[in-house]
């Protein structure tokens, strides 16, 4: 994952921000969101869901099977990834260790259905939990490809505006 801080040939310097996220309060919430999400998920389709599931015509009720499947594989798919990150928090896993293991987690293919019509059939407690899970995927998303992708985000060293001001000061003695 390369270094926490380096010196890059613009002067600047190269944040590893992999090696910060899982120490940080973003992750311990996006953790705590996503793993309650999981658990509200099973609940309501355990509860609420499956009796909303028998008021449901047949069509309707073959995409409930079909969008609450893809809800659990996708939530199931952010929980590893979740899990994952935390291991390296914890120490229990080297980060070249979580990059091999994050290989057999697919973030990619967990996307929403593309019937937005029969979707909004469906009963507002599992379109809600659609919603925030496919929210929750995009956000992963933007994570995983800040801590994985091998694009180093660069700080400058100094404003050039600041750079300016000191040669000024410089140059008339102040």
């Amino acid at each position: 994952m390369g270094s926490v801080a380096a010196e890059t040939a613009s002067g600047g310097v190269t944040i590893d921000f992999g090696s910060h996220f899982a120490a940080s309060e973003l992750f311990t919430q996006i953790f705590s969101e996503g793993m309650a999400l999981v658990e509200e998920a099973a609940d309501y389709l355990d509860g609420e869901g499956r009796a909303a599931l028998r008021a449901l015509d047949r069509t309707s009720s073959l995409t409930y099977a079909s969008e609450s499947m893809r809800l659990t594989t996708r939530l199931m798919q952010l929980a590893s990834w979740l899990l994952l990150q935390r291991a390296v928090k914890e120490g229990e896993l080297s980060k070249e260790d979580a990059r091999r293991e994050k290989q057999r987690i697919n973030l990619k293919d967990i996307g929403g259905s593309s019937d937005t019509e029969t979707v909004a059939e469906l009963p507002d407690g599992l379109q809600n939990l659609i919603r925030r899970s496919l929210h929750l995927h995009q956000r992963v998303l933007k994570l995983d490809r800040m801590i994985y992708d091998h694009r180093p985000q660069t700080r400058p060293q100094q404003s050039p505006v600041n750079e300016q001001m000191m040669l000024l000061r410089q140059a008339f003695g102040r």
